[in-house]
């Protein structure tokens, strides 16, 4: 499992436009092979900054969208909004588990392990 985090700023005044834009891609990414989820959204209390949440059940799987049209299409598209600045990292997930234990309880560690 890989997951994508992160942050894209762009022009404040041209964020709702640049998100409107982007839609289409977020379309076509998430038909992808390996896409589970795909998201970007603005962040309620940055003007002008986009959140960046993908996930991807394999390398492979993101190798591939690194290719395809709707990747190279999004960046060109973010592009022509006053691009400001780009914090964006992949992490592979090797162990996964509820944040809730049985009892309810949110836990910080892994207790399942």
């Amino acid at each position: 499992m890989i997951l994508i985090a992160g942050t894209i700023d762009v022009d404040p005044e041209r964020r709702a436009e640049a998100l409107e834009a982007a839609k289409p891609h977020m379309v076509g990414t998430r038909a992808q092979k390996g896409c589970v989820a795909y998201v970007w959204t603005g962040d309620p209390l940055i003007e002008g900054r986009i959140m960046v949440y993908e996930h991807w059940e394999s390398e492979a799987d993101l190798a591939s969208h690194f290719k395809n049209e709707h990747y190279l299409n999004m960046r060109n598209t973010i592009g022509s909004f006053g691009l400001r600045g780009v914090d964006v990292s992949k992490f592979r997930v090797d162990h996964r588990e509820p944040v809730y234990d049985p009892a309810g309880v949110p836990r910080a560690d892994f207790f399942t392990l």
